[in-house]
């Protein structure tokens, strides 16, 4: 094991994901914790991905749809 310590920061895509799993929680009136305990974050080029973000999805009239999986999987990159 390396004690090499690198600088990271959130992805504009996990900051989406981030308040996606807000937004849903709120939803849901549900807690948030266990969302972000089940993230699985790759790496690259300095920057993390969140490589099962939370979906929320809505109808065209604008009503949120529960009954959405909970993980969408990004590809390999």
């Amino acid at each position: 094991m390396s004690n090499l310590v690198e600088n990271m920061k959130l992805s504009k895509q996990a900051l989406g994901a981030l308040m996606m799993a807000l937004q849903k929680s709120l939803l849901e009136q549900s807690d948030i914790v266990p969302v972000l305990e089940n993230f699985d974050f790759i790496s690259k080029e300095g920057d993390l991905f969140v490589k099962n973000a939370p979906l929320v999805k809505f109808d065209a009239g604008g009503q949120w749809l529960e009954d959405t999986p909970d993980e969408e999987e990004l590809p390999d990159a």
